[in-house]
């Protein structure tokens, strides 16, 4: 069986799965739940003071583009991490506890092929939970608004303050959801490499989860700021960078050898574990 075989056999079982979608109706809720937050006149209030007090109309910025980079900036890198580390985290090792994995196995088929095709599916879901999430995000701003207005972005971490028109504001927009996309990639690998593990799903994700959030923790104190391009999760933030103008494409692109580096770094590990193990104990 081929590779592309293998994968469209992963994919239909998650789709099977109804676990699969809880990620995507999470997105869902907490999107309906920020915009309807934004709606108190507080909220409203220190939105317009902040555009204000930089000399940028509210009505103009204040609109479905703006409303969509707030829901991403603030929802993905906690809730996206989550439900893409349990997706992945289970990947190898649901099949195992099912007892399902020694069937799998028993077919004419390499185990290196074997995980391709279930690294390509979840990797595969990975960026369709971004892409998901970057399209009704926009969608709902822009109904919530009336239209999607020019672009603000404000992200004190990145040092990111800027403003775009509405054309501007479209591409940019998309390529940094695109880009986020690919950032995802490494939490995929991490979640796919412990699954090969002799553990349960649930360690698997807990594990991910856990040393994603400590790298966060540790890239955001202030007393390892001269150090912070060695956490995975500072050069995770490049898609934000993508908004700064001008885009600092050698920095974005060291930050995209680093996350693809170490998410081959996870598979080659991953993968030297599951060759070797002896499911049949």
């Amino acid at each position: 069986m081929t590779v592309l075989g293998l994968f469209r056999d992963e994919w239909v079982k998650l789709l099977a799965r109804k676990r699969t979608y809880i990620g995507f109706g999470a997105f869902l809720g907490v999107q309906l739940a920020i915009l309807g937050l934004l709606q108190h006149p507080r909220a409203q209030g220190q939105i317009g003071e902040l555009l204000g007090d930089n000399g940028l109309g509210f009505e103009n910025h204040y609109m479905g583009l703006t409303m969509a980079v707030v829901v991403i900036a603030f929802t993905y890198t906690l809730l996206g991490a989550l439900y893409v580390a349990l997706i992945a985290g289970e990947v190898i090792a649901k099949e195992v506890e099912d007892g399902t994995m020694r069937m799998l196995l028993s077919r004419p088929v390499s185990r290196m092929k074997l995980l391709i095709g279930k690294s390509l599916a979840v990797t595969a879901y990975s960026v369709g939970l971004v892409l998901f999430l970057g399209v009704t995000a926009l969608a709902f701003g822009t109904a919530y608004r009336g239209g999607l207005g020019d672009l603000f972005i404000f992200i004190p971490e990145e040092q990111l303050f800027a403003r775009y028109d509405t054309g501007e504001g479209v591409l940019r927009y998309a390529r940094a959801v695109a880009c986020l996309a690919l950032g995802t990639v490494s939490i995929t690998g991490l979640a796919v490499m412990f699954s090969c593990f002799d553990m349960k799903p649930a360690a698997a994700t807990i594990l991910t989860l856990s040393l994603f959030f400590v790298d966060l923790v540790l890239a955001n104190l202030p007393y390892f700021q001269a150090i912070q391009h060695y956490f995975v999760t500072y050069h995770f933030r490049f898609w934000a960078r993508t908004f700064h103008d001008p885009v600092p494409w050698p920095a974005i692109a060291g930050s995209v050898a680093y996350l693809l580096g170490w998410t081959a770094t996870f598979f080659t590990i991953g993968a030297a574990r599951f060759c070797t193990r002896d499911f049949k104990a």
